[in-house]
């Protein structure tokens, strides 16, 4: 039996970077940033987009109850990252909504040839609350958010990617109403057929710059490409469009320099492997993580 690793060599290598937009200044200024740099290298990639609410200052709880979450925002200078505003926003501010307050943008997105696709309604209270709130939450979560994504864009995503990669079986089951053309949720090694559903998998192996540290990202994800294959390289608006671009550019110089081909995620969908292992995520703490997240 062809393992699915001696599969992927048989493909060319591919390189897809997926693209998160999780709060309000990421989608104002840091999807613009990281667009002027995508077309510098001419290169598309694929945005998954935060629609509703930012009620990022209720990240703050978490300083109490996980001391992980603490010690990554130190780490990522969170304060530099983010800023003032975006730190009381759904607390001493109310929550401006993400996409939605900028269809100039999306707009843009669309005409620059990237793809585009569904990461969240409400980004925050999702990846803090998930696990405490009803399934009727959730449908409502989904239904808020790929309406407005429609309204945006004028279709329907054919791919979600869950907010920092949190999932239960509740999720799995909605998602599979939509009919999604592949999902993107999990930080798994390699593409997998999601069990009971069969959805296809296509996850971020590579690791965040927030989670290597930036002094060593370039060289542990350039490492990885080196061996060839295919990989999904997870990028924050918030970060690689922010204070840390410098650090994207070097990594795109890199890929250049290695011609290694960047492709979007649909179309790495294209060139995968027929008979894909079916299998079940778990949840896993992966370094440089303070929390659980699906693998």
């Amino acid at each position: 039996m062809i393992r699915f690793t001696d599969q992927m060599h048989q493909n060319k290598n591919a390189l897809g970077i997926k693209i998160d937009v999780d709060t309000y200044q990421g989608m104002k200024k840091g999807v613009p940033r990281i667009l002027s740099i995508l077309d510098r290298f001419n290169i598309n990639a694929t945005f998954y987009l935060s629609m509703g609410p930012d009620a990022s200052g209720r990240a703050a709880l978490q300083f109490v109850r996980n001391p992980l979450f603490l010690k990554k925002m130190i780490k990522s200078n969170a304060a530099g990252l983010y800023g003032l505003k975006t730190a009381l926003y759904g607390t001493l501010l109310p929550s401006p909504m993400i996409a939605i307050s900028f269809p100039e943008i999306v707009r843009q997105i669309i005409s620059d040839g990237h793809e585009i696709q569904f990461h969240a309604w409400d980004h925050r209270r999702w990846q803090d609350e998930l696990h405490k709130k009803p399934i009727k939450w959730i449908s409502e979560w989904f239904e808020k958010g790929i309406d407005a994504f429609n309204e945006l864009t004028g279709h329907m995503p054919s791919s979600f990617g869950a907010p920092a990669w949190i999932i239960d079986e509740r999720v799995i089951k909605i998602v599979a109403k939509y009919k999604f053309d592949y999902l993107s949720c999990t930080r798994a090694k390699e593409p997998f057929i999601h069990e009971n559903v069969g959805v296809m998998e296509i996850p971020s192996d590579l690791p965040c710059i927030e989670e290597t540290g930036i002094d060593n990202a370039v060289s542990e994800i350039t490492s990885v490409l080196k061996t060839g294959g295919i990989h999904v390289l997870p990028v924050h608006a918030e970060v690689e469009g922010g204070i840390r671009s410098n650090y994207f550019i070097q990594l795109l110089e890199q890929i250049k320099m290695m011609n290694y081909p960047v492709k979007t995620l649909c179309e790495i969908k294209k060139i995968l492997p027929e008979n894909i292992t079916v299998r079940k995520y778990k949840m896993d703490l992966l370094p440089g993580r303070s929390a659980l997240c699906a693998v």
